[in-house]
């Protein structure tokens, strides 16, 4: 893996400065920043070769439409995908997710049916099955957690029935960072026959994911979230699903054959493609893909552990600060409070500071109201940052408990 210094440098914005300080980044949750190659990749796209896709027979649209399916294969091969045919384009993982429920609802769910999710997940992993729930007449069902936010297997166990008809989780959580035992939660539903989709918005960017080993159903993340452009995301789908499952939206590209009569869709996986793709956002995805392939995804686990302990151990010697979600089995993320201190306060004075957190509920308000809490401030790290900064944010933090006492 590249120096610290070095990888720095490739990401602009953090030569940036916040209220004449420098910027530390821990939002990397929300979304990461961007390296240079990225930038330049879809700046490309727009100066070189703009044109749309899978529809011209001239030049640059060749070269648009080319550049466009090599970033699929890219995304096939980053997380070990069986075909080409199985990588669905969308605009984000929220899109990913609406589209399955969409789809497989309209498919599969019948009256009485069963869906089940975890109390951890991100509000975009339990609204579309709500909506779907309401639109077929289903039920949802919520796997619980213990104090440490960790979901709770032997009752997830229980839930699984021969009405449970999908089950919907998240890789990671975005409120807490813990890493949700996937593996074992696939296994058990594929023993019920019970098809499987996980949110990897979480967890994608963290290291090493093999859908083929995981063995799901479904995988969906965001851009954004793994360094590269906004809005574009990925939908993983076993073969024999995607061919089963009616298209989502209908318009060009996903068609075979239209008359007014009727309407054939074109193959798998331009069915679930319809309009114009955002085929820049797709190919600097398929750039960013790259940039991580250069520094190991290995390297970048095991950089963002130490960055992890390191900070755990930090704010963990804090008075009055509370961590939430003390499983050992996190990605570099942090969820605290401060005593008596909104976390608004809190978010506020270490921006002027030139230190962006999350603060909030993180779109996920179920697992704030199991804590019974408002909300936390989040310190979400990645591969960029630093031990200079975690010790920057912990005097930040002392700084603002100053202030109130």
């Amino acid at each position: 893996m590249k120096d610290i210094t070095h990888i720095r440098a490739d990401f602009p914005i953090l030569k940036t400065k916040v209220y004449g300080k420098p910027l530390v980044y821990f939002d990397n949750g929300a979304t990461t920043q961007k390296p240079q190659c990225v930038i330049d990749t879809v700046s490309d796209v727009f100066t070189s070769y703009n044109a749309n896709i899978h529809r011209g027979i001239h030049s640059l649209s060749d070269k648009a439409s080319e550049e466009y399916e090599k970033a699929r294969e890219k995304v096939r091969s980053f997380i070990n995908a069986g075909k080409r045919e199985e990588i669905v384009f969308t605009s984000g993982a929220t899109s990913s997710i609406n589209a399955v429920a969409f789809s497989f609802g309209e498919r599969f769910i019948e009256n009485g049916d069963e869906i089940i999710i975890s109390h951890l997940e991100h509000h975009a992993n339990i609204v579309p099955w709500q909506m779907m729930c309401e639109r077929r007449g289903a039920k949802l069902k919520v796997i619980p957690i213990n104090d440490n936010g960790e979901i709770i297997l032997g009752e997830y166990y229980k839930l699984l029935s021969f009405k449970t008809k999908l089950v919907a989780i998240a890789q990671v959580s975005n409120a807490l960072g813990i890493i949700l035992p996937v593996k074992e939660i696939i296994e058990a539903a594929h023993s019920a026959n019970v098809p499987v989709l996980v949110d990897g918005a979480q967890g994608v960017q963290h290291g090493v994911t093999d859908v083929c080993a995981f063995d799901c159903d479904f995988y969906v993340f965001s851009g954004h979230k793994i360094y590269g452009p906004t809005g574009i995301g990925v939908l993983y789908g076993k073969e024999k699903w995607l061919a089963e499952l009616p298209p989502y939206q209908g318009g060009g590209d996903m068609v075979e054959n239209v008359t007014f009569e009727k309407t054939t869709y074109n193959e798998l996986p331009f069915k679930f493609e319809a309009g114009t793709m955002n085929f820049p956002g797709a190919i600097g995805l398929g750039t960013a893909l790259d940039y991580l392939l250069s520094l190991g995804r290995e390297n970048i686990a095991a950089r963002e552990k130490e960055l992890l302990d390191y900070a755990t151990n930090r704010l963990s010697g804090i008075e009055g600060l509370h961590i939430y979600g003390g499983s050992p089995f996190k990605i570099s993320t942090i969820s605290f409070l401060l005593n008596n201190i909104h976390q608004y306060d809190t978010g506020m004075i270490l921006d002027k500071l030139g230190i962006a957190v999350r603060t909030g509920t993180h779109c996920a308000q179920p697992v704030m109201d199991r804590f019974g809490i408002d909300g936390t401030v989040r310190a979400s790290m990645c591969f960029y940052n630093t031990i200079e900064e975690i010790e920057y944010l912990g005097t930040g933090i002392e700084k603002v408990i100053s202030m109130f006492s």
